[in-house]
């Protein structure tokens, strides 16, 4: 890092309330993994492996028309990875392939009118805060702040105009996803710049989401005439929380909210994780398959509760480590995860569910095996 951005950064992260995970004595069950499952061996090769591929495109040939929401929470994972163990020179090469879309590629970038395009400001913030260079600022601040400006556009609903005057982002749906894009983003804002507005407004979303579509046992029907609970869904929502947590101040009136919600559903996930550490393509379905990248989101969110101090270490360590440890288990020697659920609609149909492909290297699986290197490490 910049010499000149240390001070302000490690004041920042006093500010912000970051836990320092030694004073939660969790380190007993996230060290000493056996052959490959070390998170800096792990994070290094699934990093190499997304620097080496092109831009990604949901699985099609030739380039996306906008980058997708997936490469950009596999990115944001790999400079979170680089930043955590302090390679310079690693943040440099994520950094260059960014680069292109300041300039010859900038047709990539998306417009930030829907909640998957917003989502790619948390890559230029973290840029901003590992290189100090104001340029990523602006860029990610401005997605963020569009986030909660007035409804504009040709994806405005009469609906967005209802939320955006209830104090929420007009780019609100009411899907589970979103609350890992609208939280990554607002959180990582927050980060960057102090500005308190950032988490309070995510924080009001997460609220109204959980109030809205969390069942009783902590779980999220995929949509609410779909009874069922798919896995990545509800790993967005798992990701989120626990991204949302690691930095809403706890005098945040709706801190007890989200931190009820979250608890429930990690109670409820810990009854559902199979024997050997992995979670299902339906949470709750013995029968359905082993999936990756729902596995993948449920561990960081346990992994972030037991540094954090949130969860009972000797209830959830465990069951963390045999996650994480479980899904090193499906990384081929290219770096690529594999058991990964291509990309899903609702079907209220179980074998729908059931039937979806299983994918390799998608970067629904490979981000958030970053996501758990990170935070492994902090």
């Amino acid at each position: 890092m910049n010499k000149r951005w240390q001070v302000p950064v490690m004041l920042g992260m006093l500010l912000l309330g970051c836990k320092d995970p030694q004073s939660t004595g969790t380190d007993k069950y996230f060290k000493d993994f056996p052959d490959g499952a070390a998170p800096r061996e792990v994070g290094q090769k699934v990093t190499e492996r997304f620097l080496a591929v092109p831009y990604q495109n949901f699985g099609r040939p030739g380039e996306p028309n906008n980058l997708t929401y997936s490469e950009v929470c596999a990115w944001y994972g790999a400079l979170t990875f680089s930043g955590q163990i302090k390679d310079t020179v690693l943040t440099r090469r994520l950094e260059q392939r960014f680069k292109p879309l300041l300039s010859e590629k900038a047709d990539l970038v998306p417009y930030p009118d829907h909640v998957d395009y917003t989502v790619f400001g948390t890559v230029p913030l973290e840029l901003y805060m590992q290189t100090g260079k104001q340029k990523y600022l602006e860029m990610g601040k401005g997605f963020a702040d569009k986030q909660w400006g007035p409804p504009e556009g040709p994806r405005v609903t009469p609906e967005s105009h209802i939320y955006y005057d209830k104090g929420l982002t007009w780019q609100t749906r009411m899907w589970i996803d979103d609350m890992y894009m609208i939280t990554a983003i607002q959180s990582q804002a927050y980060r960057a710049t102090g500005d308190l507005k950032y988490m309070e407004r995510a924080a009001r979303e997460m609220t109204v989401y959980l109030d809205t579509l969390q069942k009783p046992n902590g779980l999220f029907y995929h949509a609410p005439d779909v009874p069922f609970y798919w896995g990545r869904g509800n790993g967005w929502m798992a990701a989120g929380m626990a991204e949302l947590l690691r930095s809403l101040p706890e005098e945040n009136p709706d801190y007890p909210r989200i931190m009820k919600g979250y608890k429930t559903m990690m109670a409820s996930l810990l009854k559902y994780q199979a024997e050997d550490g992995m979670w299902r393509q339906l949470v709750d379905d013995p029968g359905s398959w082993p999936e990756t990248s729902c596995t993948g989101m449920f561990t960081f969110a346990m992994i972030t509760g037991v540094k954090q101090g949130w969860l009972d270490k000797e209830i959830y360590g465990p069951a963390a480590r045999k996650g994480w440890i479980a899904l090193t288990g499906y990384i081929n020697p290219d770096g690529d995860v594999r058991e990964v659920c291509q990309g899903t609609n609702k079907k209220n149909n179980r074998q729908y569910y059931l039937d979806r492909k299983r994918i390799v290297g998608d970067m629904h699986g490979q981000a958030p095996v970053l996501w758990c290197t990170t935070a492994l490490l902090r």
